[in-house]
């Protein structure tokens, strides 16, 4: 190997690449993610000091009155210890992981990717980025259609960062934005805002903001005091799916 060789490599030139080739793109949370990770040596011997994959997101943060999107890694998974590649040999990694219960669904402006990277001593370290489709599970899936039964409409989805109330391994949630545009809560709410919080343990924990119309004037104090606005928890199994949209319903019309 030349002196060139490995100058170039330091900076990138004829290093080692890596590609990671996924069993399929579209994931639920909770199902197990399995995929190869492809590396190229480069021009010169290297010593790779490990490979790993980053699930990341974005979600939408507020300093100063302005909003700005930050990226946030959901998880990291270490796949090899120290090895040498040597010069364009090729190798296959396999992996599996689950894909974390709290990951935000493929929803609105939400995305979803794998970054893989090799940690590269001495050099430039190369990164590979793949996205995934999340869509919703069995339970999520009920939630939809039953605040679309009961006439809601999705107007936004975003990550935006938690609350102190709602914040645990994650500092964010998912927020799913409805109006009424038909139904029992037309013209009585302005808006519901859902968010899932779910630990994997087969419940899921649905947190309501039921935003009321202002009516009257008490209505518009009320609501230009930011005091129109109720959270409600509700916690919910599959066992619930057959009675869900009453659930619902009944919270919904507690608090409107």
């Amino acid at each position: 190997m030349s002196f060139f060789d490995k100058v170039f490599a330091s900076v990138g030139i004829g290093a080692a690449s890596v590609d990671t080739k996924l069993e399929k793109d579209t994931y639920m949370p909770g199902e197990t993610v399995q995929g190869v990770v492809e590396i190229k040596g480069g021009k010169v011997e290297q010593q790779i000091d490990e490979i790993y994959l980053s699930l990341n997101t974005t979600y939408l943060k507020e300093s100063d009155d302005r909003k700005y999107n930050v990226t946030a890694t959901i998880d990291r998974f270490r796949l090899t210890t120290p090895f040498t590649t040597r010069s364009n040999e090729r190798k296959e990694i396999p992996f599996t992981f689950q894909l974390p219960y709290d990951t935000p669904l493929s929803i609105g402006r939400s995305k979803v990717w794998v970054t893989t990277g090799l940690d590269i001593k001495g050099g430039v370290d190369p990164s590979d980025k793949d996205y995934l489709k999340v869509i919703p599970n069995q339970l999520m899936s009920a939630v939809f259609n039953a605040v679309d039964n009961l006439g809601f409409r999705i107007r936004e989805a975003d990550c935006e960062e938690a609350p102190r109330r709602l914040r645990g391994r994650l500092p964010f949630v998912q927020e799913f934005e409805f109006v009424p545009t038909s139904g029992l809560f037309r013209g009585k709410l302005d808006e519901l805002e859902v968010v899932f919080l779910s630990s994997g343990n087969g419940t899921l924990d649905l947190m309501f903001q039921v935003d009321r119309r202002a009516k009257g004037l008490s209505g518009l104090f009320s609501e230009a005091m930011g005091m129109d606005e109720t959270n409600v928890r509700l916690t919910v199994s599959n066992a619930d799916i057959p009675n869900l949209q009453q659930k619902i319903q009944s919270v919904i019309q507690r608090y409107s």
